[in-house]
């Protein structure tokens, strides 16, 4: 895709996805075959819901169906959030991080997994788990020692109280054994 149309399209598309208190995170046209895909990837501080992205889509296509920004020929409209295992490479990806586990490659050669506890304008604050029984420890990481950052999937991730799943399965369970004993 010529920059040019990248950047055609992203000024297009970027004043519809900020009247949604969005971000516009990527925009790609990839060939699929003799078809053509457009993707664009949204996201916010609160996550993006399924209807948000249903109704950006329904306003992409009018938008792009009245500029001549895809030209002619058919095209696919896929619009997504980043997703489970996002790449972290803005400030903002970072502290939308907070409290996940991420895997770290270092500019100086070398993988750090750890969880984001801060982040400010220099870099992040981490908690590196500890090995065979040891306790974590505490590490700085500037964003010039960080060459790729992506968010782990946890599936046995610990809520703040220290329960396991992060919360949602216990609080579940929790509310149906309160309706079983009501």
């Amino acid at each position: 895709m010529s920059t040019t149309q990248s950047e055609r399209l992203r000024e297009l598309l970027e004043p519809l996805v900020s009247s949604k208190e969005l971000d516009l995170e990527e925009i790609e046209v990839a060939s699929v075959g003799r078809k053509r895909v457009l993707r664009v990837v949204v996201d916010s501080d609160d996550g993006v819901d399924l209807d948000r992205i249903a109704e950006l889509s329904r306003e992409f296509s009018a938008k792009l169906d009245e500029s001549d920004a895809m030209g002619d020929g058919e095209y696919t409209l896929e619009v997504g959030s980043p997703g489970a295992e996002r790449p972290l490479k803005e400030q903002r990806h970072y502290v939308r991080a907070v409290g996940r586990l991420a895997k770290f490659q270092l500019t100086e050669g070398g993988e750090l997994t750890a969880r984001i506890l801060k982040v400010d304008d220099e870099g992040v604050d981490l908690e590196v788990p500890g090995v065979k029984g040891r306790k974590p420890t505490a590490r700085r990481l500037a964003f010039a020692e960080i060459a790729k950052a992506r968010v782990e999937v946890e599936f046995n991730r610990k809520s703040a109280d220290g329960a396991a799943g992060g919360g949602t399965d216990n609080d579940d369970e929790k509310n149906v054994k309160e309706e079983e004993e009501a």
